[in-house]
């Protein structure tokens, strides 16, 4: 019994220190993990703030090339206005020695002339002339100077009128272009009723159309037509033409967008308007002029007399005496 008890006793004793062990284990496994993660968050955030650092760096440096430019600007700036004056310096320094020799030959001239008694004094008044002359090449100068501002300015203002004729041009053109899209879209026609409106008018001729998406060209009206591609989602289609024996594509063609073809036999363009897109199917109507170039041309050169210049007929009453 007592070997029993002390074998249970020993085994008792192992188990607490392996559940002893095993605490300790965990602990340590666990304080490893902790610190892992410590290490990893200090890492991921020196790595962003070395990331901010760099963007910082890099936009200081942008703006310190940004400012070095500036500065070279600047400096040549600096340095054509130093060039300038420096051109101009020697100018003015070439015409003031040539004043200077003028005034000091007329003071010799002036020197020399008492000498010879025989030489009258009126013959040194010459000199003041060339005085005068050699005086005179400095506001020449200014004169030309002068008359290049007034260019200048003459040339900026008709830049200006010009600019200004330019820009009321520009507004008239999109007022124009402005009512004529108005009326443009005013004419389209999106169901049959408002196109027996339009055809009541008499102003055009109106061809409605129904075309399937094949290769095959149809003749409607003046315009040969060929479905090639519709878009439900979108609403616009492609559509292929045969005008004046030339083939013509469009493509991506919205609903209701007027396509506005020239001929050669037609004094004002061919209207081309869809409508309903279907799938694989469009519906819509060509607008043509009624008139070609030719009859209002016979139109025009025909001399209609108006009804009220007719001769009345001799059995007709006379409209002021009562029948």
């Amino acid at each position: 019994m007592e070997d029993y008890r002390e074998s249970n006793h020993d085994e008792n004793g192992r188990v607490e220190m392996r559940a002893d062990a095993n605490r300790w284990l965990v602990v340590a496994v666990v304080a490893l993990f902790g610190i892992a993660a410590v290490a990893f968050a200090y890492g991921y955030h020196q790595q962003s703030v070395a990331r901010q650092l760099t963007a910082q760096a890099t936009t200081a440096n942008a703006a310190v090339n940004q400012m070095q430019g500036q500065i070279n600007a600047l400096t040549a700036k600096l340095n054509e206005l130093s060039a300038a004056q420096s051109s101009a310096q020697p100018t003015a320094a070439s015409t003031r020695p040539s004043v200077e020799s003028a005034s000091e030959s007329d003071s010799e001239m002036s020197m020399k002339a008492p000498e010879p008694a025989s030489t009258p004094v009126p013959s040194a008044k010459p000199a003041p002339a060339k005085r005068h002359v050699a005086k005179r090449r400095s506001p020449a100068v200014d004169k030309k100077y002068e008359q290049l501002q007034a260019q200048l300015a003459q040339q900026e203002k008709q830049l200006k009128e010009t600019q200004d004729e330019v820009a009321k041009d520009r507004s008239d053109l999109e007022g124009t272009i402005n009512s004529t899209r108005d009326d443009l879209n005013g004419s389209i026609a999106k169901t049959h009723d408002e196109l027996v409106a339009l055809e009541k008018r008499g102003e055009r001729s109106y061809f409605e159309f129904d075309l399937s998406k094949a290769k095959q060209f149809q003749r409607v009206g003046p315009i040969t037509l060929s479905l090639r591609k519709t878009d439900t989602k979108h609403k616009s289609y492609d559509v292929a033409m045969i005008v004046d024996d030339n083939e013509l594509q469009k493509k991506k063609v919205n609903l209701y967008e007027p396509i506005w073809i020239h001929t050669e036999t037609d004094s004002q363009p061919v209207q081309i308007v869809v409508n309903r897109i279907d799938k694989d199917a469009i519906h819509g109507y060509i607008s043509a002029p009624k008139y070609k170039p030719s009859e209002l041309a016979a139109a025009g050169s025909t001399s209609v007399t108006p009804v009220s210049a007719k001769t009345p007929p001799a059995n007709a009453p006379n409209p002021q005496q009562p029948e």
